[in-house]
């Protein structure tokens, strides 16, 4: 078909519609899915938006379909280790969970609190968690709604509580290896996983203490009673699991590896198998139920270790919560967000091939010239993709596809482009009402979103923190 323009480059306006598209049909998925959004719906819209992205390049400008093509491809390929690495979390999620480790880092954690620094425990303990558990959602809708009710028996506001809940269960997600966020954020923007993890550590602590001393001065501040409620859990885990410290010794190797600079897919390998033999040693009873077996055998610890690897872990015990608490969706688990990933390369392969990625970000930073400027631009669109494309993911792949290219030009390592990303896309996507994380976690801790997003603390100073430090200029190095 001939073109209907000799134009060699689409204008910012014209490479701003498939991200408008996408922007309209992500609001229709997430009215009608709501939290389901991942499990299907947005990965047709980022399918569809390529699809439009398509026509406008080949029926208008005449670019052939083998350079769209060529540039999907190099997409696809370049988050190869990243399906990899998500497919050993949803291993290591299982066998974390079925081995023990999970539910002795929650007894542990429910143990240290008091009510004269609840709110504090509650952030440090979410926070724990969700770095063990690699999931702020799994964190909040467990953990977090039994602390509701132990705040709300020691005459504390949901607000504050749900607040100190997501506070600590954001910073875990961010940092946590075993996060699809920031695998999303490390592969989409092209930097190793732990390099990734070490530098946001730069932003994310500060940022962290600050929300955590806060937090203990509210609680100080507060008068409140003796602490109830924690014991029900704790006595259910008791009840399913052998809790003993000696199970810590996977974690404990697992962060040596990660200190060592293994490589992500080996360490987490490594890790999974080493859960897999402790939880046939210490927890032979919970890999029976997982398998669905009457009597422990070699083929009943060999089917219950496979599920936990690959399947669902559901146990059933008192409470909905507290059998969610318990349940991992291993590799199956991780195939939503791989469905995703791949869609979302395939979108941002044809804004590649066709150059309108180019040319929306010469739009964007056009007046941009210092790196904080540069900095504080790629923190603005994600927060502004929060607002607009109501989900976390999305606005992770749109920031680092938009400005990976700019960040290259200007001299800056990649992951200065991954860590903006988190500190803005990841933490604030729980602070917008219509956002995916947002609808979530107001319902699952029934406190409205604008109630608690005043005390957030720690979702709050991050992006300000990312650009705080990039305008300081503290440990941001230029390409030699």
């Amino acid at each position: 078909m001939k073109p209907l323009s000799k134009k060699t480059s689409p204008s910012w306006y014209i490479s701003l519609v498939p991200v408008a598209a996408l922007v309209v049909l992500m609001a229709l998925v997430i009215r009608a899915f709501g939290a389901d959004a991942l499990l299907g719906g947005s990965q047709v819209a980022l399918i569809a938006s390529a699809g439009i992205t398509i026509a406008i390049s080949m029926f208008v400008y005449g670019y052939p379909w083998e350079r769209l093509e060529k540039a999907i491809g190099e997409n696809i390929h370049n988050i190869g280790s990243a399906i990899l690495i998500l497919l050993m979390i949803g291993m290591i999620g299982g066998s974390w969970m079925v081995s023990g480790i999970v539910p002795t880092f929650i007894c542990y954690g429910l143990k240290c609190i008091s009510p004269s620094i609840f709110l504090f425990a509650v952030c440090l303990i979410c926070a724990l968690v969700s770095v063990v558990t690699g999931s702020s959602w799994t964190t909040v809708a467990t953990i977090g709604v039994a602390m509701v009710a132990i705040g709300n028996a020691l005459g504390y506001s949901p607000a504050w509580t749900a607040g100190a809940i997501i506070s600590g269960a954001y910073f875990g997600d961010k940092i946590s290896p075993l996060s699809d966020t920031t695998v999303l954020a490390s592969s989409t923007s092209g930097t190793p996983l732990f390099t990734h993890i070490r530098y946001m550590l730069i932003t994310t602590i500060p940022s962290f203490v600050i929300a955590l001393v806060a937090f203990l001065a509210a609680s100080l501040l507060h008068k409140s009673g003796p602490a109830a409620g924690s014991d029900e859990v704790i006595a259910v885990l008791n009840a399913n699991f052998r809790i003993t410290p000696w199970v810590l010794i996977v974690p404990v190797l697992t962060l040596v590896m990660i200190v060592k600079k293994v490589p992500a897919f080996l360490t987490l390998l490594i890790s999974s198998a080493a859960a897999g033999i402790l939880a046939l040693i210490a927890q032979p009873e919970v890999v029976l139920k997982v398998a669905g077996g009457e009597a422990f055998s070699f083929g009943t610890a060999f089917r219950g270790l496979m599920i936990t690897y690959f399947g669902d872990t559901g146990i059933d015990c008192v409470g909905e919560a507290l059998s969610s608490l318990i349940a991992t969706h291993g590799m199956n688990g991780m195939l939503p967000t791989i469905f995703l990933i791949i869609c979302a390369a395939a979108f941002g392969g044809t804004l590649k091939g066709s150059g309108m990625i180019q040319s929306l970000t010469d739009s964007l930073t056009k007046h941009v010239s210092s790196r904080a400027g540069l900095v504080s631009a790629s923190v603005g669109t994600g927060i502004f993709s929060n607002l607009a494309m109501g989900d976390q993911y999305l606005s992770i792949i749109l920031v680092c596809n938009l400005y990976r290219k700019l960040y290259e030009e200007k001299g800056y390592e990649t992951r200065l482009l991954s860590r903006s990303a988190e500190d803005s896309a990841t933490v604030t996507s729980v602070l917008i009402p219509w956002n995916s994380c947002g609808m979530t976690q107001s319902t699952v801790l029934h406190v409205p979103t604008v109630e608690y997003l005043p005390y957030c603390f720690f979702n709050i100073l991050s992006p300000l923190m990312s650009i705080l430090i990039a305008a300081l200029g503290y440990k941001i190095y230029r390409k030699l």
